[in-house]
């Protein structure tokens, strides 16, 4: 069966936790193993041809969590970083992140920049990875950045329209995702995009992160293929 193969696939990579608690092991084991989902699954959009893949991976309410599991996931960020230059550079993958990462530790924005410069040239599947991000504080920080611009006589308060405010985003270039797949049976979008995912299709799976593999990822494009899409308007 062909299959329409969304362009942008932003994925909410929840369960981790829970994955690890079942089998009476620690939250970071669950951790651990979630970062080889996003190994599988980014290797597979690769291949299929996907234009964008968006990651959720650690927001702005994550920083109330327990400081030893922080503390984890900015050394395994790191860690990710550093280890999957090969296979990003193999695949043809261009890196690029959004969010507040001015206040992430010092040792994870190196490592995060390295990774961005040095796959800035590359020509197949854009790979996003929100990182101290929340939806909110992006409109905001893209409202304050207009407001700048208008105290300083650059725009008029009335020349702002949508196609103006988006360039104010983080990433003024990224389309808005087709699907937004979420994992562990959530029913939320948690401040995730919540510009950009006005129009998405959601799809919800049972599976928790650290299990999500390249057949889960394709029942959701199956699923994908069955909307209607109507933005909208009817369908004619």
């Amino acid at each position: 069966m062909d299959l329409d193969i969304p362009r942008h696939i932003a994925i909410i990579m929840d369960g981790n936790g829970r994955w690890a608690e079942s089998r009476r092991q620690s939250r970071i084991r669950g951790h651990e193993q979630g970062a080889e989902s996003v190994r599988a699954i980014t290797r597979e959009c690769a291949r299929l041809g996907v234009e964008q893949l968006t990651l959720y991976a650690f927001s702005n309410e994550n920083w109330k969590r327990p400081r030893a599991e922080v503390s984890f996931l900015m050394r395994l960020y790191q860690r990710y970083l550093i280890k999957e230059r090969k296979e990003i550079m193999d695949n043809n993958i261009r890196f690029i992140n959004i969010g507040r990462t001015e206040v992430l530790p010092g040792y994870v924005q190196k490592e995060l920049q390295k990774t961005i410069a040095m796959s800035a040239e590359n020509t197949g599947m854009l790979m996003c990875v929100a990182i101290n991000y929340g939806g909110r504080v992006e409109i905001m920080d893209a409202a304050k950045r207009f407001a700048a611009e208008v105290k300083a006589g650059t725009h008029e308060v009335d020349d702002l329209d949508e196609e103006l405010f988006a360039k104010y985003l983080y990433q003024p270039s990224m389309r808005d995702p087709d699907l937004l797949i979420r994992t562990a049976d959530e029913m939320r979008i948690s401040n995730f995009l919540l510009w950009q995912l006005s129009y998405s299709e959601i799809w919800v799976s049972p599976i928790c992160w650290p299990e999500f593999r390249e057949e889960h990822l394709m029942k959701g494009i199956e699923a994908y293929n069955q909307r209607i899409r109507k933005f909208g308007a009817l369908k004619t």
